[in-house]
């Protein structure tokens, strides 16, 4: 499993567990939110395993990228609402923030390489 692939999977977990803490709130609509753009990175990651082509993977990644920059949206806003507690937010912000930066790069890469 690539380093992507392996992060993308494990911030999953952690949004996973972070929609659950949510709903205990109950705080359903923005843990829905998040569930699923926080989920999506991921499941983008993975597919693009099997991507018909570099093109193919290139925007397989460019959506991944696009998810992660939602899925910082949703965590600013629960963070700067006091819904979700700052050790956590930041947490999750700074494993999301590195997805981002690994997406970039690998988006880069593959732009060059095409």
């Amino acid at each position: 499993m690539s380093v992507l692939a392996q992060k993308s999977y494990d911030f999953a977990i952690r949004i996973v567990k972070c929609r659950t803490h949510l709903e205990q709130k109950n705080e359903y609509t923005l843990a829905k939110q998040l569930l699923r753009s926080g989920t999506a990175i991921g499941a983008l990651v993975s597919e693009g395993r099997f991507a018909e082509s570099k093109q193919d993977f290139s925007h397989k990644l460019q959506i991944a990228l696009k998810e992660a920059n939602e899925s910082k949206y949703w965590l600013r806003l629960l963070k700067d609402t006091d819904i979700l507690e700052p050790a956590i937010a930041e947490s999750l912000l700074q494993d999301n923030e590195e997805l981002i930066n690994i997406l970039v790069k690998s988006i880069k890469t593959l732009k060059g390489q095409q």
